[in-house]
């Protein structure tokens, strides 16, 4: 099978990384390689943020205005849905999820871009009163210069039109980061931005892993904000790196959300809740519905319901519209399940399916 080949987007060029290194993206569905991605080193991510800074610092970007950089916004938007089915497409091959997830996601983002459009031109100051009369005291809003963004395997896209969006609307420029096991959508999402007009060098993707990649960019002394999405391990050494340069945080790490029915619930809409809380996504989301709490009285009922219709679920290829889930999106995270799985067996749980 001939794979894919990437390159990264640094500075409005497409570069393979200096040292020649690449790595393969597997297809969750078959365990497949399907792509080649460069694997960057410190070097690859220097270029990146020298890049985002002299780009934060050129009058391309700095002299235009807050307007301008909304119609730029709105453009990348209407880009995103003009390629929507391409990019729906491309996510659900790289990282596994259902392409009717897909597609959902990404038919929002254009609503997401043009609303941040919108604000772009509405970041305003204010003046403040004082106690001495002969004085004027006023605040300005000025962007802060680069950004990371690391952005995780399950949501890649949105993932990072949150963290994208706000930031050039604000005037920053970016190097994005995303996970090795999902970096194909943001490295088209970078040449929309290019095709959108935005200047060389306010929008860069690095390909590589967290340990080399990430760490290079999350401690380099020219990031002025790190926004991190992912696991609360990688989150420490996040904010470890960005002690040496006091960077700004943005840390969304997840948490193990409940659900709780009570015995005068709605059963039907609550385990239809249920079933979309763990199940959309193959359960790999940060606000996926990880515990379920039901009341005493209607536990034997409830649990016997919500077997009965999770045994429905049709799993299968995520490229068909007909499947309802789809696989793990790696085997670590396929293994870290199974353990989990044996771990509650081993202190009492039982096991009514799978």
């Amino acid at each position: 099978m001939t794979l894919v080949r990437f390159q990264m987007c640094i500075d409005g060029q497409w570069r393979d990384a200096q040292s020649g290194k690449t790595f393969d993206s597997l297809n969750p569905a078959t365990a497949q390689a399907w792509a080649q991605l460069p694997d960057a080193d410190e070097a690859d991510v220097e270029l990146a943020v020298q890049a985002a800074q002299r780009a934060f610092d050129s009058k391309a970007w700095r002299s235009i205005s807050a307007t301008a950089r909304g119609k730029l916004l709105r453009r990348l938007g209407d880009l995103i849905a003009e390629n929507k089915e391409h990019l729906a497409q491309l996510e659900s091959r790289d990282n596994g999820k259902l392409i009717r997830e897909t597609r959902g996601q990404v038919g929002y983002l254009p609503e997401f871009f043009h609303y941040t459009a919108g604000l772009a031109d509405k970041l305003e100051g204010g003046t403040l009163p004082l106690d001495k009369p002969d004085l004027f005291a006023y605040t300005v809003h000025e962007p802060i210069g680069v950004v990371a963004g690391i952005i995780p395997w399950n949501s890649p896209l949105y993932l990072t039109a949150i963290k994208l969006a706000p930031a050039l609307a604000a005037g920053n420029t970016i190097v994005l980061k995303p996970s090795e096991h999902a970096s194909a959508t943001i490295l088209e999402l970078a040449r929309l931005a290019l095709e959108a007009g935005f200047p060389a060098g306010v929008v860069n993707v690095v390909t590589g892993y967290g340990p080399s990649t990430g760490a290079a960019l999350t401690r380099h002394p020219l990031v002025r904000k790190i926004a991190f999405t992912g696991g609360a391990a990688t989150a420490r050494h996040v904010v470890r790196s960005s002690a040496e340069n006091f960077a700004k945080l943005s840390l969304e790490l997840g948490g193990k959300s409940p659900n709780i029915i009570f015995a005068d619930a709605d059963l039907d809409s609550a385990i239809n809740g249920a079933v979309a809380g763990i199940y959309a996504a193959s359960g790999q989301s940060c606000v996926a519905g990880s515990r379920l709490l039901v009341q005493d009285e209607i536990f034997d009922v409830f649990v016997e319901r919500l077997i009965a219709r999770a045994k429905r679920i049709r799993i299968g290829n995520p490229q068909d519209d007909a499947s309802e889930m789809g696989p793990m999106a790696t085997a670590q995270q396929l293994a870290v399940v199974e353990g989990l799985v044996a771990a509650a067996k081993a202190e009492g749980a039982k096991l009514h399916m799978g």
